[in-house]
């Protein structure tokens, strides 16, 4: 990996020789930690106490999952000095990206130690040369520690970025799951009530179970927002209208206790947004502005224009429209504050609160291409601000969608139905048989293939998209050759397909209703009809 980073290397087999051929120019060492357990680093920690001035040689120490225990880091740490752990298994990205960073400090070290050369001949000139030597020496040290500081602020961007990307791939992984699960107790609940009709203290309780589902439905998509995988709808929005449209919305929700002031400039941009989506997150932010001002206070929206010249954290650099609420509540600490956006981190009380809400506003202004940024001081108030895109696009009209026929009306079809879940697809079976259809059911790309290869003829195939061996995009790549009239639809537990899907299909979110499968089923035949 080093090799083909343009970084020169060479293996070393055991730490004896390692001590023996570490010297000035060495630029950095990577170490495993199994050659170190239970081993004398005693010659290499002498060596590394009696480096030149100049001289912090980085380590990289490559880790087992769950890495070293917290003794044997410190113990690490205090023997080698400058040591970065990094936890296997890695991406290759991640592991060049940390070499570099170690080689980049290694390299402002180099540069660190010829200045000082050069300063050591100067000295033996005139006093007047010392002194202005001095002045460029501490100009460069100047320069040197603001660097040292940028790498540090960029190494802990990037862990605590690696951190949220690595519980966003857990937390959208869950709620694929859950939406599974929901699937087929929403789908089941859904039918369960045609028939129960008759029965008042049976449909009340329907009703209940199919709220609660319909609540752990909610949440899975606060899970998808804060793993970035929500499907956005962006377009060019007028910011200011946007809030305007929820005066009567956040005066509710706010109460009567708290005062509302609004800075609204008329000669804005559009921002490219998906608008249900900023408007849940400014409600979201506007409550938790309520809930740290039990006593009342004030609560102040405003919305301002931004260029960024360069890259700063997630933001690139382009034109912004920032939504800022502030509120005149209790605040938050420093280490709340680090805190604030980590996911299930909550400073309410039990009940009262998911720890859900910033992360996904975070997640959701991530995914839209933007930012979302807390300052709070204890007692006195936090700010929100949340950095969506500019654009100088034209605000774009809703299409008028055409007419979908209704269930009653649409033709029945030959549907071969593939999941290897057996709970989903009996309750997918039972809705669309429900509806009419002749369903034949598959428990595998590899069993759908052999169904079409055996010149079985079907109108439409709905199949999962995460299934073992191959997945739903491969099945539909094959399917397409067999049967290339076949309508096909990607059911899945993520609101959109993976980037690397490779193919555009018509898709339908779990969990899902009979409703929202009969419509999409009549959209993908509206033509036929």
């Amino acid at each position: 990996m080093l090799s083909e980073a343009a970084v020169p290397s060479i293996s070393i087999p055991d730490l004896e020789t390692l001590a023996t051929s570490i010297h000035d120019d060495t630029a950095f060492v990577v170490l495993t930690e199994e050659v170190l357990r239970g081993r004398d680093i005693g010659r290499i920690s002498t060596l590394l106490a009696n480096q030149p001035s100049w001289s912090d040689l980085p380590f990289i120490i490559l880790t087992s999952r769950g890495g070293p225990d917290r003794h044997s880091s410190a113990r690490l740490s205090e023997s080698l000095g400058n040591v970065t752990f990094l936890e296997r298994p890695f991406h290759p990205t991640t592991f060049i990206s940390v070499a570099r960073s170690a080689m980049k400090g290694r390299r402002r070290q180099f540069e660190a130690r010829t200045r000082l050369e050069e300063i050591s001949r100067l000295n033996e000139t005139l006093e007047e040369r010392v002194a202005i030597r001095t002045a460029e020496l501490q100009r460069a040290n100047r320069v040197l520690s603001e660097q040292i500081a940028q790498r540090e602020d960029a190494e802990e961007r990037l862990r605590q970025s690696q951190k949220l990307e690595a519980i966003g791939q857990l937390t959208g992984g869950v709620a694929h799951d859950f939406n599974n699960l929901l699937m087929a107790v929403l789908g089941n609940l859904g039918l369960l009530s045609k028939y129960v009709s008759h029965d008042p203290n049976a449909a009340r309780l329907l009703e209940g179970a199919t709220r609660g589902a319909q609540r752990g439905a909610a949440l899975t998509q606060r899970l998808l927002a804060f793993g970035r995988r929500q499907d956005l709808t962006v377009r060019p929005t007028d910011m200011v209208g946007l809030i305007i449209g929820m005066d009567d919305l956040l005066i509710r929700s706010i109460g009567q206790n708290i005062e509302l002031e609004k800075h609204l400039p008329r000669q804005l941009p559009r921002a490219l947004i998906d608008a249900n989506q900023v408007e849940l997150a400014l409600l979201n932010l506007a409550i938790n502005a309520r809930d740290a001002m039990p006593s009342g206070g004030k609560l102040v929206l405003s919305v301002r224009q931004e260029r960024l010249s360069a890259t700063r954290g997630e933001l690139c650099a382009r034109e912004y429209l920032v939504l800022s609420v502030s509120d005149t509540g209790h605040g938050m600490d420093a280490a709340t504050l680090k805190r604030a956006i980590d996911p299930f981190f909550s400073t309410k009380g039990p009940g009262k609160g998911t720890g859900l809400g910033l992360s996904m506003i975070h997640g959701v202004a991530v995914q839209m291409n933007g930012a979302l940024e807390l300052t709070s001081v204890l007692n006195e108030g936090t700010t929100a601000e949340l950095w969506l895109p500019a654009t100088s696009e034209a605000t774009l009209d809703e299409p008028v969608k055409p007419p979908v026929a209704s269930s009653e009306t649409a033709k029945l079809l030959r549907v071969l139905l593939v999941d290897d879940d057996a709970l989903i697809a009996m309750s997918s079976v039972d809705m669309l048989v429900d509806l009419g259809h002749t369903v034949t059911e598959a428990n595998s790309g590899k069993a759908a293939l052999a169904l079409l290869e055996a010149g079985n003829e079907f109108d439409l195939m709905i199949t999962d998209y995460s299934m073992p061996g191959m997945n739903g995009a491969e099945l539909a790549r094959a399917a397409l050759l067999l049967a290339p009239k076949m309508q096909i639809l990607v059911a899945s537990g993520y609101a959109e397909l993976p980037s690397g899907a490779g193919i555009d299909l018509p898709k339908l979110g779990k969990p899902y209703s009979q409703s929202q499968l009969a419509d999409e089923i009549s959209k993908l035949f509206a033509g036929d009809e």
